[in-house]
């Protein structure tokens, strides 16, 4: 009977881009050089620790794997998300490559300096988001100062709301779809428009 612990762990990929109309080229250019035994791909926001391919590929890795993700980015936007996903694969023995920061996390003793690394990086681009907010909320509040700022505009004007809601009242709130086709909205809008009248 052969020793399972000698054999030699997956190399698993995992890519992820925040949208459906972005792809996940560039990542995974660099990830197939690495000859994966697996990989898995998401077109979700990095907010959500929730993703569908996340969550196969953390259940897929086992002790003596390695994830690879191009960058810790696109394993989390938060320092917390982070550390929580790292800490769950190498708690488990599965180690956890970044390529483009060119680090990896394990659960050996020797690797505090990865872990200092991770949290340094993951802070300092929470930071730096941070101030990209930070720099919006100013540039709004100084628009609004000047005026030139009134905030999302609304897709229907009054008259418009008046015939939507007439229109599908006397539709009996059928065929809705069409209707929020016929006024250029989406069905999530003309949904607003009809609770708040």
């Amino acid at each position: 009977m052969s020793n399972s612990t000698s054999t030699k762990g997956h190399v698993i990929g995992y890519a992820r881009v925040s949208s459906l109309d972005q792809d996940t080229a560039r990542q995974l250019e660099a990830l197939n050089q690495l000859g994966l035994d697996r990989l898995f791909e998401d077109k979700a926001s990095g907010k959500d620790i929730q993703r569908p391919a996340l969550k196969e590929a953390m259940a897929y890795a086992r002790t003596g794997d390695t994830l690879v993700v191009h960058s810790l980015d696109r394993l989390a936007r938060n320092l917390v998300d982070l550390l929580g996903i790292v800490e769950a694969l190498t708690a488990r023995g599965v180690s956890v490559r970044f390529l483009k920061e060119n680090l990896v996390f394990n659960h050996s003793e020797s690797n505090h300096f990865s872990a200092l690394m991770l949290q340094m990086l993951g802070a300092f681009a929470q930071f730096e988001r941070s101030l990209i907010r930070e720099r919006q909320r100013e540039g709004i509040a100084l628009a609004k100062a000047a005026g030139a700022y009134s905030g999302r505009k609304h897709a229907l004007n009054d008259e418009q709301v008046k015939e939507l809601v007439s229109l599908d009242s006397a539709n009996h709130g059928k065929n809705r779809k069409a209707l929020a086709d016929k006024f250029g909205i989406s069905r999530t809008s003309l949904y607003r428009y009809l609770e708040t009248t």
